[in-house]
Formats: structure tokens, sequence, C-alpha cells
């Protein structure tokens, strides 16, 4: 799945226990009609990949959903969900790629003579 929009916030990285389990949260803002605040969290080795990303920037963001079950000391059982991210693009560079016109290779230029135009008039008129 994936999540699409601006980047609202980056968290720093934040490690747990004695494990070092490292985690670090983002906001996407979807831009549709009802925008979407959507926390997005990355886990491990996935936290490095925010380092190059910046508040502001349109992303498209891959995701897994999660789900847990847990069961509180008075034996009730509650559910939760987080949203994983696993990888991220930045889309404003990749539709600047997209809209530029490929530029041809130096050798489809043709190099340009000293002529004079009677030699070289081809135009019909």
């Amino acid at each position: 799945m994936e999540v699409q929009g601006r980047i609202k916030m980056i968290d720093e990285t934040k490690t747990f226990g004695n494990n070092g389990f490292r985690k670090r949260e983002m906001v996407v803002t979807t831009e549709e009609q009802y925008p979407q605040h959507i926390l997005v969290e990355f886990v491990q080795d996935k936290c490095d990949l925010l380092n190059n990303y910046q508040v502001g920037q349109q992303v498209k963001v891959s995701i897994n959903l999660r789900g847990r079950e847990w069961v509180n000391p008075q034996g009730e059982t509650k559910y939760f969900n987080s949203i994983q991210g696993w990888r991220i693009e930045n889309i404003e560079a990749a539709q600047g790629e997209q809209n530029m016109p490929p530029v041809p290779p130096m050798e489809a230029f043709e190099p340009v003579d000293d002529l004079n135009e009677e030699e070289h008039d081809d135009l019909p008129f």
C-alpha cells in the first residue's frame, strides 16, 4: 500500500529497551478534498530513510498495516493498529524528471559551417 502527500512532521529517532529498538515517526498530510494527517512509523534500519527528507516535501510512502492484540491486567482484550513505512520517494524530483524533455547525445548535433546563404539556401521562396 502507499500513502501520498506532503510531509507535515518528522520526529527524531527514539531508542527503546535494552535491545536498542529504534523508531522514528513522520506525519504525511494527504492532498485531497478532506486532507488526512497520517502518522507513519519507521523502525530499526528504516529510520535512516527519513534523513534526506524535510517538512513540506511531497512524497510517496510505501506502507504495511500492522495489528496487535493485547490483554490488559483486568483480562480485557484490546487491539492496536499501526502504519509502518518501508520505502519513501520524493514525488517532486520524480515529476521534475518526467517533465524535462530528453536531451539527445552530442553526436545528434551537426556542427555549424560558415557557408554563405547562396550555397545553403533551401527555402522554397
